[in-house]
């Protein structure tokens, strides 16, 4: 089931899209929305019988974190090796702002204070309940479903600060979409969910969820034993190697397996 956050033009709406998506990750070109009665994290799915036609809506990021964005660091060797790192011995945490958050379409914005901003395209995972100290077998029960994230940084402020909060942390960094999956289930594949970013048209990153360092119950489980997490937060699981600037002008899409594409151009903030 793909739920979307979206708006005709007047208050936010949730529905369920209809369809299939093509090779590319995108939907038929009359595919539809079914309308749902309120978010379904709290109502549940309770499916109305007003229809709207995904060509005349705009898509917004199809969560707003309650409290928080919780990001892993350096779960792909091969990125932590680019960043001229080692994987680290245990998840490594830090906190994105839910003001950080935009949804498909919409702009980043390049801050006046960075010089070197990257793209990072990453899978999130959104939890469906309230939850704490969750057993890794048990990480499944707690996830609503999986939407596609980049989660943008100022490389630059990144190196000068040491800590990520406010190369992390800009209004915009954190785009999020197009739609939740909550059908996929990335552990369950032996090759893992295929990620990949495009700059521009041109491929720049090419990994899979195979290659995690640590997998998504084992994230789950580490925040869970460190923080409660609510209905509506979100965990980035990482990027693959491959990040690199973009600057005023570019297009970003990163798309994942059994999810879709995620596009948004960068502004000048």
């Amino acid at each position: 089931m793909r739920i979307c956050r979206f708006t005709t033009g007047e208050e936010p709406l949730y529905g369920v899209l209809t369809g299939e998506l093509d090779q590319f990750g995108q939907p038929e070109e009359d595919a539809v929305i079914v309308g749902l009665a309120g978010d379904p994290l709290y109502v549940g799915i309770k499916l109305l019988e007003a229809e709207y036609r995904l060509a005349d809506v705009r898509l917004l990021a199809p969560v707003l974190p309650r409290s928080k964005v919780v990001a892993i660091g350096k779960n792909y060797a091969a990125h932590a090796s680019e960043m001229g790192g080692d994987v680290p011995a245990e998840p490594l945490m830090f906190l994105k702002p839910n003001t950080s958050v935009i949804g498909p379409g919409d702009a980043i914005q390049y801050p006046a204070q960075s010089n070197e901003v990257h793209y990072e395209g990453e899978l999130a995972v959104v939890i469906g309940r309230i939850c704490r100290d969750v057993p890794a077998e048990q990480a499944t029960d707690v996830i609503h479903g999986y939407t596609i994230a980049n989660d943008v940084t100022a490389r630059d402020l990144q190196r000068s600060d040491v800590q990520f909060t406010r190369s992390k942390s800009f209004d915009t960094f954190c785009p999020l979409g197009p739609w939740i999956e909550t059908d996929l289930d990335p552990q369950t594949f032996n090759d893992g969910v295929a990620i990949q970013t495009h700059l521009n048209g041109e491929l720049v990153q090419d990994g899979s969820t195979a290659d995690m360092v640590f997998d998504i119950p084992t994230l789950v489980a580490h925040i869970s034993s460190v923080m409660t997490l609510l209905p509506g937060d979100v965990i980035l699981t990482g990027t693959p190697e491959g990040v690199g600037a973009m600057n005023v002008g570019d297009e970003v899409e990163v798309s994942i397996a059994g999810i879709g594409s995620l596009t948004n151009k960068v502004a000048t903030r």
